[in-house]
């Protein structure tokens, strides 16, 4: 069977390439988690205190995914035992008017979207 091609345009896709890297299960709520933190930073386990729903593992694994992208810093404190901060980058901080308007839309058609 022959190797199916890619289409090039599918490389420069924003929805393929920029959305997929925020639109998990996750993501989203962590950068909003961040930008709601009064003092714009939080440590892993407070971060997990607030989306305790969500394994150690997999907010873990997002914040990786979320600093590869750069919306996310990672602060490490030379101390002992060390601590680490997590806060927005600026890209990440300009995306939470786009994640607001998404939250106001998702209130507003909560139930029909998803009433079974």
């Amino acid at each position: 069977m022959p190797k199916k091609e890619i289409n090039p345009e599918y490389l420069t896709c924003p929805i393929r390439q920029v959305i997929a890297r925020f639109g998990d299960k996750w993501s989203m709520l962590v950068l909003y988690t961040l930008a709601e933190s009064s003092t714009g930073v939080m440590r892993f386990s407070e971060l997990h205190a607030h989306m305790n729903d969500c394994s150690q593992k997999m907010l873990s694994k997002t914040l990786k995914s979320l600093l590869d992208s750069h919306l996310v810093d990672r602060k490490v404190y030379p101390e002992v035992p060390p601590r680490v901060e997590y806060g927005l980058t600026d890209t990440g901080k300009s995306l939470i008017p786009a994640i607001d308007t998404l939250i106001a839309w998702a209130k507003e058609h909560f139930d029909a979207v998803v009433r079974p």
